[in-house]
């Protein structure tokens, strides 16, 4: 039957059939994908077995001093709670000869005890393996931020934006973590001193109208010293705008009191981008974290990293985008994991990152779309990396493929209109 003899409902049925057929493998795949809400029943009953262990109640559990007080950082300990075997808990010791490691009992609440460990995206990116001592590989500073530090605790890579590094400590040492050299045993808050000399250089640079406040998480410093900080940036006239850059959404969502919003609310425009890597971390406690910023007017992104074995898969990185949005947390970045000594085993190839763009544009809306992103080396700052879709460019046209392949002409050319 030619075009012209089938009505449009005709024509627009095939078609819907034909998008029905595209998501097919993703409406299959997700069925094996858990969340940390879908796995809700076992989480809570890990988290009565840590309290028991712990001998905590459940005001303690979420008092999030409490939990940074109760973090977990050596392997006997650890192995009261998971069935680790010999192997494992040898490489936990010998890696934390070298660097620093803790989980908090809530983020340890997301890993099954009894589960294949190494093939576990919550144990893979808290507890070390052996892997993170391969030697001659990696950079301890490959942004070279060293290079890009005007001022005590300023990183400056950008003609109009900056960020403030206040503090060392986490609620608990990511095993991908970008400045690992920083963490150090002991935690260090920048002083009151070092952040007014951050503060005058920003003073004094009228062309600076954002500041990201990152550390280490600032979320893990008190609410009277984050509100004086915000507080002495509200001064600044240029000053647009304040980020804050925190992962303790994800790993220690008890840090988010009402009286922190509260706090957070005096300071508008805020905004707080979080670090959301695989779907399991989509809890009830980050539901409710999340929800509570949002609630309080503070527009939430993420900045994922694609890492191996935690997210390295279109269907994954997909769902993570679902789930984060449903509460309230706009996909902003995928960082492309970036050549730091100690975590090069969860580096895959940027084309794994082109992958999952290609089966997101398209296949999800736009707000499930964030951009990937290569940082390039000693700061030259950050690069996206997208699918080609622009084929050629040619005298009044270009040639450009759409998200399905197809491969078409579209007009490129100035309208000479007269008004």
């Amino acid at each position: 039957m030619s075009t012209s003899k089938r009505s449009s409902r005709e024509i627009s049925l095939e078609r819907a059939e034909v998008l029905k057929n595209r998501i097919e493998p993703y409406l299959e795949a997700k069925e094996k994908i858990s969340t940390g809400l879908s796995l809700k029943e076992e989480i809570k009953a890990r988290q009565n077995k840590i309290k028991e262990i712990l001998g905590a109640t459940d005001d303690d559990w979420n008092d999030w001093h409490w939990q940074i007080r109760n973090r977990i950082s050596d392997s006997d300990q650890l192995a009261n709670f998971l069935n680790l075997n010999e192997k494992q808990k040898q490489d936990i010791d010998n890696v934390g000869k070298k660097f620093r490691w803790a989980i908090s009992p809530y983020y340890l609440s997301l890993i099954n005890p009894e589960g294949e460990h190494y093939q576990d995206p919550i144990y893979l990116q808290s507890v070390p393996t052996g892997l993170e001592l391969q030697e001659g590989i990696g950079s301890a500073d490959p942004m070279a931020e060293e290079f890009t530090n005007p001022a005590q605790c300023i990183t400056r890579r950008y003609p109009d934006r900056l960020i403030i590094n206040i503090t060392n400590q986490c609620a608990m040492y990511c095993r991908h973590c970008q400045r690992r050299r920083n963490i150090g045993e002991t935690d260090i808050p920048r002083s009151k001193e070092e952040l007014l000399e951050a503060i005058n250089y920003i003073k004094n640079s009228p062309e600076i109208r954002d500041v990201l406040i990152t550390g280490g998480d600032p979320f893990t410093l008190s609410d009277d010293l984050l509100d004086w900080l915000l507080g002495e940036l509200d001064k600044i006239p240029h000053l647009e705008y304040k980020r804050l850059g925190s992962r303790m959404l994800v790993t220690l969502p008890q840090r988010v009191t009402p009286e922190f919003c509260e706090m957070l609310k005096k300071h508008h425009p805020v905004y707080v981008n979080t670090h959301f890597n695989n779907p399991l971390e989509v809890t009830e406690e980050s539901k409710k974290a999340c929800e509570m910023l949002a609630n309080a007017g503070v527009p939430l992104g993420n900045q994922a990293v694609l890492l191996k074995g935690i997210n390295d898969n279109i269907h994954v990185m997909k769902k993570l985008n679902h789930e984060i949005l449903k509460i309230r947390v706009r996909p902003y970045y995928i960082f492309h994991a970036k050549g730091i000594i100690g975590t090069m085993h969860f580096r895959t190839s940027v084309d794994i990152g082109i992958e999952i763009m290609e089966h997101l544009r398209g296949y999800t809306s736009g707000l499930a779309i964030p951009t990937f992103i290569v940082n390039a080396p000693e700061g030259k700052g950050k690069t996206p990396m997208l699918p080609e879709y622009l084929i050629a460019q040619g005298r009044g046209n270009v040639t450009i493929r759409t998200w399905e392949g197809e491969i078409i002409q579209y007009p490129n050319k100035d309208e000479d209109i007269i008004f």
